[in-house]
């Protein structure tokens, strides 16, 4: 089944098709995000995350509910990266340094 574009696209994502093609377009082609027992699969959540393919699925001795708890309890890239530009205060200019 296609997962981005045209009618197989709806039924696959439904109202979150848009959405699914146009992180798809900044990452990578989305994975299933279901396995075939109908649970989450914890690569989707990866790639939602904006992970690297495996960065925590490819991580040797670590099962399904291990790599879903680590993606949970982990930090989206692009959220602490906003946070750290909302919050970090501003440098103050060096008295030593030579003004351009």
């Amino acid at each position: 089944m296609e997962r981005t574009g045209g009618a197989a696209a709806d039924v696959w994502w439904g109202p979150y098709a848009a959405a699914i093609a146009r992180w798809e377009t900044l990452t990578r082609p989305a994975p299933r995000p279901t396995d075939d027992l109908g649970r989450l699969n914890p690569a989707f959540v990866e790639w939602m995350q904006g992970l690297r393919a495996g960065w925590v699925t490819a991580t040797p001795g670590l099962g399904r509910p291990a790599q879903l708890t680590a993606l949970g309890n982990g930090v989206v890239p692009q959220q602490a990266a906003w946070a750290l530009e909302l919050l970090a205060p501003p440098f103050p200019r060096c008295a030593r340094c030579r003004r351009r």
